[in-house]
């Protein structure tokens, strides 16, 4: 009995020092849950292929922090379609991606601007999946000059 009860608080004090508590809902994770329903729903219009996949992103998606001040929150939102995937200059393309994306895919390269904080996205790669192990193989687009523009939603 007495070697029952030691491994109790062995364990029990194994999982209070390694699990973290799971964290309040705060009104601005309940808000970019809003956000992430409405932007996942609504339809692109000129490609039934694809849909929106919804980010959190920032420093809560980063560091878990709640915000010093009560009335200001900083959870950061953004979207990009299941067609679209955008990589560092120079990086080749990947060979498995997750299953929310499309089986054909446009990768554009991110290259610096001159302007500070932005980028252009230049096409480089077509993928297309090739199995249903979510495997793609990758093909160089053959245009020379075309960039992404911005769109909405």
């Amino acid at each position: 009995m007495e070697d029952d009860r030691a491994v109790e608080e062995i364990v029990t004090k194994f999982l209070l020092n390694t699990c973290r508590l799971r964290p309040k809902l705060s009104y601005y994770e309940a808000q970019a849950a809003v956000i992430s329903v409405i932007v996942r729903t609504t339809p692109i219009l000129d490609d039934d292929r694809a849909h929106h996949i919804p980010l959190t992103t920032g420093s809560v998606a980063e560091f878990y922090i709640e915000p010093m001040l009560p009335h200001v929150g900083d959870v950061d939102m953004m979207y990009h379609r299941s067609t679209e995937l955008a990589i560092p200059r120079g990086q080749s393309p990947p060979t498995q991606l997750p299953a929310e994306f499309s089986n054909y895919i446009q990768v554009f390269e991110i290259i610096d601007s001159h302007l500070p904080g932005y980028v252009y996205l230049k096409i480089r790669y077509l993928l297309t999946e090739c199995n249903d192990e979510c495997k793609y193989n990758a093909v160089e687009h053959d245009r020379q000059q075309w960039y992404l523009s911005t769109r909405y939603l």
